[in-house]
């Protein structure tokens, strides 16, 4: 019996999504052994991570575990620390962060800031319409990681409820044969431009003509995605055994909401539903519900090395990283054809602030899990003559099976980082 992708099991009106199985048909009905995806989820916490609790002191495999990296103990070998890591040419202060996933050059308090395309949305651009949603941009508040090559940002999900729906939830007939016909006008539009341009190509020198098959390339590509988003339009969404999720009403609690994301993230890749997710956790300047915190996070990330402030940060920090455990857990016990989608899956936990106390982007906070890296180690560079952050990012990219060896302000891939398999 051969299965599609998107067959379903049905019994009694409860429809469940297939997971990624093995005997799965490639495109146009051949069987094929089917090779599993890779993806990426970018994580970033905007007020960085306190560098001593977080930071080993040794280098290499065998290291201490330091107080927050002791949270993911069981993890140890699907992790490798990076330290030394920053983008060059972004200075100190909070608009670092929207950098964060592009390194696009940026002096504090710069006016006219122009930004670059994001990490995710590179890949997107490359592997996007091989899912449902070429990516998914999250947020804990309402701001979004992600930006496209011009430079404009990806507008943010900051709701469970809506990113259930929009997931998982079929839309009425009517709303599906409008998004449809958008569609078809769409192509229609780009074919009317394509005929015009055409003719044009014939009155024009040899370098307007060299412009217009550039112009015509892009015109492909358009039409192309439009016709795979044409074909996800007509396609049933996957159903899970979960029910949809209520919004957390309460702005201060960014554990609370990041749970709700971060289960979500798990769904979504479970179903194959999208391979590029970025996640801007919560910053809020608000006391979170957390048992010994009476300080607001913002304030508490801003210690100056107070030791009151220092120890009520640490509790904020271990439960982020608590709340990364359970993803970790949820995605290494997901099993995809010979692994598990952790192995499958690169989550990058970072963040733009290196110490948000004095609002450094030097040594920023890097964490690697999954992916099917060599891990288990903390690679340590040097903080001021060390490599571009965006030496790891180039190496994410080749992880997906993109062909690139440049992205940002990248060197090279990371040194001391090594593919498994």
């Amino acid at each position: 019996m051969n299965f599609t992708r998107r067959r379903f099991l049905r019994a009694a009106g409860v429809a469940l999504a297939l997971p990624w199985l093995e005997g799965l048909v490639a495109h146009g009905g051949q069987s094929a052994r089917a090779i599993p995806p890779r993806r990426m989820v970018c994580i970033c916490t905007p007020l960085g991570l306190y560098p001593g609790s977080f930071f080993p002191e040794k280098r290499g495999k065998d290291y201490e575990l330091t107080p927050y990296l002791e949270v993911l103990r069981e993890f140890r070998n699907d992790f490798t620390v990076c330290s030394g890591l920053s983008h060059p040419g972004v200075e100190m202060g909070h608009d670092s962060i929207f950098t964060f996933l592009t390194a696009a050059p940026h002096p504090e308090r710069r006016v006219g800031f122009r930004n670059s395309i994001s990490l995710d949305q590179f890949a997107a651009e490359k592997i996007g319409t091989e899912t449902r949603f070429p990516s998914l941009a999250l947020s804990g508040e309402g701001f979004s990681l992600s930006w496209t090559r011009s430079g404009a940002l990806v507008p943010s999900n900051f709701s469970p409820a809506r990113l259930f729906a929009q997931l998982f939830i079929e839309g009425r007939p009517d709303e599906v044969k409008a998004q449809a016909q958008r569609l078809r006008d769409g192509q229609s539009i780009l074919d009317a431009v394509g005929g015009q341009a055409r003719q044009l190509k014939q009155q024009v020198g040899s370098s307007d003509r060299e412009k217009l098959d550039e112009y015509f390339s892009s015109v492909r590509e358009l039409e192309q995605r439009l016709v795979k988003a044409e074909a996800w339009a007509k396609k049933p969404k996957p159903r899970v055994d979960a029910k949809q999720p209520q919004d957390n009403p309460n702005p201060a609690d960014l554990i609370g909401r990041t749970q709700l994301l971060f289960d979500l993230t798990h769904l979504a890749l479970q179903t194959d539903s999208t391979r590029l997710i970025t996640i801007l956790l919560s910053g809020a300047s608000l006391v979170p519900p957390i048992k010994g915190v009476s300080m607001a996070h913002h304030d508490l990330s801003h210690h100056g090395q107070d030791p009151v402030k220092l120890a009520q940060l640490q509790i904020v920090e271990m439960e982020k990283l608590k709340v990364l455990r359970s993803l970790l857990t949820k995605l290494k016990q997901t099993r995809e054809a010979d692994a598990n989608l952790l192995d499958r899956t690169m989550v990058y936990f970072g963040s733009n602030l290196g110490n948000a106390s004095n609002h450094s982007c030097k040594n920023l906070p890097v964490l690697l899990a999954g992916g099917g890296f060599k891990h288990g180690q903390h690679l340590a560079f040097d903080v001021k003559k060390g490599p571009p952050l965006c030496n790891l990012y180039v190496s994410l990219l080749q992880r997906l099976g993109l062909e690139v060896d440049s992205f940002g302000s990248s060197t090279g891939t990371l040194t001391g980082l090594e593919m498994r398999d």
